[in-house]
């Protein structure tokens, strides 16, 4: 039985121009350099409007700093491409977080009427990891503590919550998935209901199809190709995330999808961003019933 229906849009905000392809899938070095865009995710439906995460903003402070470090030379405000949904930052009850990298909660502070999730396991390892020596660094790449101090701010405001595992049903038909010791310590893929059946919005424990056995002649899980996380950690959050999706990868919405959406419509676009809607329908929806496997597992007792 369906619990949602969610209405799901995927937001294309950033991009970064010729990037070497063995930084999403290990091993593709001798790939040409690709486009890679940066984007996040409107779900609707009358449990609210959740943003599974936020994007950034690269006109001030540690965003800007963050945007230069990373190449990220084409950007429009997040805010400007919610309005070509008729939505405002007011209007978002809910903010999901895949985890704590810059381009995926930097953009937090635009909505201090949101309740916000993580896990738990990502928000404590990212400050532990700036509170180590400067060797360390590289564990806080990609962290802006700017968008730490927003969290702690939501928290101090009884705004966020942090999962330990799992949340089935955290909002009617959306689950939040742990997937540990992948891309980063604590990184969660969310699934949805839809009225042509389940998606999964992957985060980055897949930055692109050719990560995953279903998009590889070989039949395997290629690592990604900047990670915190293990070999391991990454490949198996990438089966749960294929089983979730019902071994369909057009189900599965990948944020920094080179292809750019290609399973769904664009409904609007700004300055060559793209809003994209995923759902409905979908190739096959009418084979995958959203009752079972939920994170890619069996619902317990």
């Amino acid at each position: 039985m369906i619990t949602g229906p969610w209405d799901v849009y995927v937001v294309e905000y950033a991009r970064a121009r010729a990037q070497p392809a063995a930084s999403l899938v290990h091993g593709d070095g001798g790939r040409p350099p690709l486009d890679v865009p940066y984007a996040f995710v409107v779900a609707r439906s009358a449990h609210g409007v959740v943003l599974i995460d936020t994007g950034f903003l690269a006109d001030s402070g540690g965003g800007q700093r963050m945007a230069a470090t990373y190449g990220v030379q084409e950007w429009v405000h997040p805010l400007r491409l919610l309005a070509t949904l008729g939505l405002s930052a007011s209007d978002i009850t809910h903010v999901v977080l895949t985890h704590a990298h810059f381009d995926h909660m930097g953009a937090i502070r635009l909505f201090p009427g949101a309740h916000i999730t993580m896990q738990k396991r990502e928000l404590l390892c990212c400050i532990e990891a700036l509170a180590l020596p400067p060797q360390f660094g590289f564990m806080c790449d990609g962290v802006d503590p700017d968008d730490l101090h927003g969290a702690i701010s939501a928290a101090s405001q009884h705004r966020l919550t942090l999962l330990d595992s799992d949340k089935i049903d955290l909002l009617p038909g959306l689950d939040a998935c742990l997937a540990a010791d992948s891309h980063t310590p604590g990184s969660q893929f969310v699934a949805l209901a839809t009225p042509g059946g389940r998606v999964v919005v992957a985060g980055d424990c897949v930055y692109s199809y050719r990560n995953l056995a279903l998009g590889r002649d070989d039949g395997q899980h290629r690592p990604l190709g900047s990670a915190l996380g293990s070999a391991w950690g990454q490949l198996h959050a990438m089966q749960r995330i294929s089983e979730a999706a019902g071994g369909d990868k057009s189900r599965i919405i990948l944020l920094h999808d080179t292809e750019r959406w290609a399973q769904g419509s664009v409904v609007a676009e700004v300055d060559g961003m793209r809003v994209v809607r995923v759902v409905p329908p979908l190739p096959g929806s009418a084979s995958l019933p959203y009752a079972n496997g939920n994170c890619g597992r069996e619902r317990g007792p």
